[in-house]
């Protein structure tokens, strides 16, 4: 920032106009979070699709009335950033998947955030630490978590109820079992594939899959990939065998890409998949498209039966060299603090009662916001699935892990993303996909720490 927060603190009573401080007291924004800002503020890969986005950007420009918000979406490309930041003209804040912010942060393409975090008063502990994990590198904040993803298992019971089986029979704690349940769940009929018993979401949950048999593909300080172990291997291997009920990877991926997967014959009320893991935010679309689709969720387990996800999500950071870091602090803050996130899902718990449809959360990357949301906002409504669906997602938040932080974040992931399609396309066994992939991702990491 180009104040010391003392400063700012002195100047802040006499110039701060006297609605945006109501403002922020209404908000419950204290004045220590209520900063000086103007002029031209560039974001770019965001926008307001929904009211969770138009809500929340509408808080922070009646904040700063005095700030010309400029928002860009659409994904952030990672040499067209780091030639506008070279170029001396980045954006004032970026808003990009946590898993690559290491990647920007070691290549000194983001701004350090101490100071910002001190000026605006944000309080890193209240942010989820499976999303505080990536944008933490050599101990030093470079981004601000917002929404967090988290995995668990959906279940079509229709399926269950027509092989005899009961929820309680799906233990994925058991990969024998999961192995029976997918055998005797798939559906073949005159050579077409009609039913998956168990999709494994590859290649973008294999992490899941290697943290639930012991291992994990990045060592916890970010400088050893991890991506050959035997424990990694060994759940490639799995994961990959059960493409072989419906014929293999081809046949598999064929099916499944006629799913009507956001709309009212998607794969659970067409009775198209036994069970999956995904992301809680399709027990939102699962709620809008089918409430009354044949639906259970219950947690992901590892090997030793503990309750398992994964956690991926969002964050925004501050390129080096943007012109305005002041305007962009308060813009960081203003959009992850826990009353802007409550004014937001007020407004889709409104909409959503207006609408006749059930309000199943808004789930970020802030603690104190998802206990409000989840304490004031979201009521039972008397649809025992989706009920308990949140009661699941909320379980298996504090279970969730990261891939820790690494200044080659992009490079591992891509690393073992090949690796795995490598597998399914039948080019490389899983040992030997995957310790090209160690050789690829550890040759990235040595050469990122060495910049």
């Amino acid at each position: 920032m180009d104040r010391h927060a003392d400063d700012h603190e002195k100047g802040a009573r006499v110039r701060r106009p006297l609605a945006a401080l109501l403002l922020a007291a209404s908000l419950g924004l204290a004045t220590a979070q209520q900063m000086e800002a103007s002029g031209a503020l560039r974001v770019l890969g965001f926008g307001v699709p929904d009211e969770i986005a138009s809500v929340r950007v509408e808080r922070f420009e009646e904040l700063y009335p005095d700030v010309e918000l400029q928002l860009t979406e659409g994904a952030i490309d990672q040499q067209q950033l780091l030639t506008a930041i070279a170029s001396g003209n980045p954006p004032e804040v970026v808003y990009l998947n946590r898993d690559d912010l290491s990647t920007y942060a070691r290549r000194g393409a983001l701004q350090p955030l101490d100071q910002c975090v001190e000026q605006a008063g944000i309080d890193m502990g209240q942010f989820r630490p499976a999303a505080v994990q990536p944008v933490t590198l050599d101990g030093t904040v470079y981004g601000v978590p917002e929404f967090n993803n988290i995995v668990l298992l959906i279940v079509n019971t229709a399926a269950l109820e027509e092989a005899g089986m009961s929820l309680e029979d799906l233990d994925t704690s058991d990969w024998d079992a999961i192995a029976r349940f997918n055998e005797q769940l798939t559906a073949v009929d005159g050579g077409n594939v009609t039913r998956f018993g168990f999709d494994p979401k590859l290649p973008e949950f294999f992490p899941l899959w290697v943290r639930a048999n012991g291992g994990q593909l990045v060592s916890d300080d970010g400088r050893t990939a991890l991506l050959d172990s035997p424990e990694a291997v060994e759940a490639l291997e799995f994961a990959v065998g059960l493409h072989e009920a419906a014929g293999g990877r081809g046949p598999f991926i064929a099916f499944r890409d006629t799913w009507d997967f956001f709309g009212a014959n998607n794969q659970v009320a067409a009775n198209q998949v036994g069970a999956w893991p995904m992301e809680q935010w399709y027990v939102n679309v699962l709620v809008e498209s089918s409430p009354d689709a044949p639906v259970a969720f219950a947690p992901f387990r590892d090997r030793r039966g503990n309750v398992l996800s994964f956690a991926t999500g969002s964050a925004w950071a501050i390129p080096t060299g943007a012109a305005n870091p002041d305007a962009a602090c308060a813009f960081m803050a203003a959009m992850t603090h826990q009353d802007t996130w409550y004014a937001a899902a007020q407004e889709r718990a409104r909409l959503r009662a207006e609408s006749g449809t059930t309000y199943t959360g808004t789930y970020t990357g802030n603690l104190a916001a998802d206990e409000r949301i989840f304490g004031e906002l979201v009521q039972p409504s008397g649809n025992e699935a989706f009920d308990r669906g949140v009661e699941v997602i909320l379980e298996v938040q504090d279970a969730a892990f990261s891939i820790p932080a690494n200044p080659a974040g992009a490079e591992v992931r891509q690393a073992w993303t090949d690796a795995v399609n490598r597998v399914l396309n039948g080019e490389q066994s899983a040992a030997e996909a995957l310790a090209q992939a160690q050789q690829e991702a550890q040759s990235a990491l040595d050469e990122a720490w060495e910049r």
